[in-house]
């Protein structure tokens, strides 16, 4: 079998799980994994799925457009192309990295910005921004690879320094500590 991705977004409503994977089930293909998510008010999906050879992309898009389009989502179709991990052969630990703080633009950016100058890989990302002053509301956690042979006290510096900067409070922990403490 041959492996696809298919993103699916557009305005949220009940079943638009259930038809994708209605959709996908029928064209014999079947879910390696899924990630979903509600952005506002819109509807963000990525499925990856392994599809029959005799299945192509297109047509697999014309099935999910036959459904989807009348639920007003827009839907895209392409193989998985098989590629080296982002951080292939350099050993790393798992760290979350979270920032809270007043709204404004450029924070996503400022942060990143430091994270990928040291080849560090974000691996997942979470941004709620509510607006306002209220640092409660308004909140990043990065789920980040961070190669160990990286000089892990300037990482850490220039993290603190650019949320200094932005007018954040910042935590870095390793995942293994980020899950003991925040373990419900």
């Amino acid at each position: 079998m041959k492996k696809i991705i298919v993103s699916v977004f557009g305005p949220d409503r009940p079943g638009i799980l259930a038809a994708v994977s209605r959709i996908l089930h029928e064209q014999d293909c079947n879910i390696e994994n899924v990630t979903q998510t509600i952005l506002q008010s819109e509807f963000s999906g990525s499925f990856i799925a392994d599809i029959p050879e005799s299945l192509t992309a297109d047509a697999l898009c014309c099935c999910f457009s036959q459904v989807l389009t009348p639920m007003r989502l827009q839907v895209h179709v392409k193989y998985l192309e098989v590629a080296v991990p982002a951080l292939s052969g350099v050993e790393s630990e798992p760290f979350v990295i979270t920032t809270r703080g007043p709204d404004r633009k450029g924070l996503v950016a400022g942060i990143t910005h430091v994270i990928a100058s040291y080849g560090v890989n974000v691996t997942h990302l979470q941004a709620v921004f509510k607006g306002g002053d209220n640092p409660g509301d308004n909140i990043m956690i990065y789920e980040a690879d961070v190669p160990v042979n990286i000089d892990a006290h300037a990482f850490h510096r220039d993290l603190q320094d650019k949320a200094a900067e932005l007018g954040l409070v910042i935590s870095i922990q390793h995942r293994r500590i980020f899950e003991a403490i925040n373990r419900v």
